[in-house]
């Protein structure tokens, strides 16, 4: 039995959670985003936004008279 398949049997996870391509070189496990990446996005999402907002403008470095 490979590392991999021993690890997923210790999660739990089952063989239904797993898709495989390109003739099984690829696998991908079906599950949700982890918290602290979703608290990262929103960070980006807002810092964005700031930005966007309180530079948005002008005519471009070197083009204003």
């Amino acid at each position: 039995m490979p590392e991999r398949d021993r690890e997923i049997a210790r999660e739990g996870r089952g063989r239904d959670d797993l898709h495989e391509y390109a003739g099984g070189e690829i696998r991908s496990y079906g599950g949700g985003v982890n918290p602290w990446l979703l608290v990262v996005y929103a960070i980006l999402a807002v810092w964005g936004v700031y930005y966007l907002v309180a530079y948005w403008g002008g005519l471009g470095p070197g083009l204003a008279r």
